[in-house]
């Protein structure tokens, strides 16, 4: 087991347009965004079994996808620990038949996280092609906010990494 206090999981594939959701926000986060050191930021990409020891290790889990939900592209989900199963069934690309895989049987080791919520966006668009769609792009700040509301829910810190060049003029930094 690989421990970690809270495990934020990025799956997905950046060469699928929106299905590279989840791995281009959590590489956001650890690059523009100070925390606690006991959170790990994983970049789980299409890895399938070889997250299973972050995920037996951590206390809580945050899973960061597209999640299909018939809802409208460019909506922001929310899913529970006990909706995770029957979400993961309705395969949206070939990472997530791994996570399902990968979260069944960390159930059935009796280790899977009791704490565990996935946080997404409806996709618009799954195929060849490099970027997000216009759609989850402009849905990307809103879903950063839900997961600072939850890692915060959890007792975390998720703070802006503000450097002096980039603050406002007049504003106060302390880099």
């Amino acid at each position: 087991m690989i421990d970690g206090d809270t495990v934020v999981l990025g799956v997905g594939s950046p060469l699928m347009g929106d299905d590279g959701l989840g791995v281009e926000v959590v590489e956001m986060l650890r690059e523009r965004w100070t925390h606690d050191p006991d959170l790990v930021f994983l970049d789980g990409g299409t890895w399938g079994m070889r997250v299973l020891p972050y995920i037996e290790g951590a206390r809580r889990l945050l899973v960061l996808d597209v999640i299909r939900d018939d809802r409208a592209p460019g909506e922001v989900i929310r899913l529970e620990r006990d909706e995770l199963p029957r979400h993961l069934r309705q395969k949206l690309s070939p990472h997530q038949i791994d996570l399902a895989e990968v979260l069944a049987l960390a159930e059935l080791r009796g280790t899977f996280p009791e704490q565990a919520v996935a946080l997404g966006i409806e996709p618009d668009r799954v195929e060849l092609h490099d970027g997000l769609s216009a759609k989850v792009q402009a849905a990307v700040p809103d879903l950063i906010e839900q997961v600072r509301a939850q890692l915060t829910a959890w007792g975390h810190s998720l703070e802006p990494n503000v450097t002096a060049s980039e603050a406002p003029k007049g504003a106060h930094t302390d880099a």
